[in-house]
């Protein structure tokens, strides 16, 4: 009776080891030299966005900025505003998004509900894989001599947008494959015991519970094509007044209009114009990452 009250009460050993004080000492010093390394890369973001508010902040609060463009205005001297740099960015934006979103979701699907493996599979990461790499000026005069050079078209905002498609597929692809994989298999197979079709369940329960983080990757793909500057350079000419047909003429953005005050000189008001397009292109891109926050939260599986 005893001895067996006394084995009640002794303390079962743990299964796990303590922690040794070497241990302890690197695990904090790792977490310093991290620390350290992560403060020493925002110092020139922080310093980089703290010149471009304060140079480019004056600028944006006036109303011509947004309400005028330059067919008015002379660029050395004051007035005028960015207004067909701003449209000409979304037009182009927007048919690159339209062209490539569906294009991306879609062969992420395929990758990762349909190919298991295949030859068909292996080929498109392989091309996914490589068009990551490619540089935007290559695409561009890629674009340039297919568009212009063998079709005859001319030079537009629709050549860029195309141009940007190349850029932004194989982002779109690799991010939205990479959350489809995070979601359990599980979920999957609850859904087909039930006898719901493979299609269906990629529709109402993959997707649905991986779009938190498409959105987000649809987004950060939107904000790298949106301040690229090789294409539009290349693809399409500058003009000071407002067009919304990206199939004719020549079209503006906010990446070309920065480029044309640095190439008209270094007076006052063109420097203040550039700081200012850097900073309406910040806030666009901050604008769109906060409505695709709202998105994936309002519509995601809520767990």
């Amino acid at each position: 009776m005893t001895n067996t009250a006394t084995q009640q009460k002794t303390p079962a050993t743990s299964a796990f080891t303590p922690i040794s004080g070497g241990r302890k000492v690197a695990n904090h010093a790792a977490t310093v030299i991290i620390t350290l390394a992560m403060a020493l890369a925002m110092i020139p973001l922080i310093w980089v966005l703290f010149d471009v508010f304060r140079y480019g902040f004056p600028v944006i609060t006036q109303a011509d900025w947004w309400t005028k463009d330059m067919s008015q205005a002379m660029a050395i001297l004051p007035g005028g505003g960015a207004k067909h740099a701003i449209i000409g960015t979304f037009v182009q934006v927007a048919i690159t998004s339209a062209l490539s979103i569906p294009i991306g979701i879609f062969t992420a699907i395929y990758l990762v509900e349909y190919s298991q493996g295949g030859r068909l599979g292996r080929v498109t990461t392989f091309m996914v894989d490589i068009l990551t790499g490619v540089p935007s000026i290559v695409a561009a005069l890629f674009i340039y001599s297919f568009w212009v050079v063998l079709f005859g078209f001319d030079r537009s905002g629709m050549a860029v947008s195309l141009a940007l498609v190349i850029l932004m597929v194989p982002v779109i692809i690799r991010n939205t494959e990479e959350m489809l994989r995070v979601v359990p298999q599980g979920l999957r197979e609850a859904s087909y015991a039930l006898g719901v079709p493979k299609w269906k369940t990629i529709a109402k329960i993959v997707l649905p519970t991986a779009l938190s983080g498409i959105v987000t990757g649809v987004m950060l793909a939107i904000a790298r094509v949106m301040g690229e500057s090789a294409p539009v350079l290349i693809l399409v000419g500058m003009t000071s007044s407002v067009n919304w047909n990206a199939f004719d003429g020549n079209q503006s953005s906010l990446p070309l209009f920065m480029l044309e005050m640095y190439k008209s000189g270094s007076s006052g008001p063109m420097m203040d114009r550039m700081w200012g397009a850097a900073l309406t292109l910040i806030i666009l891109i901050g604008v769109l990452y906060l409505l695709a926050r709202f998105i994936s939260a309002r519509y995601s599986v809520k767990k």
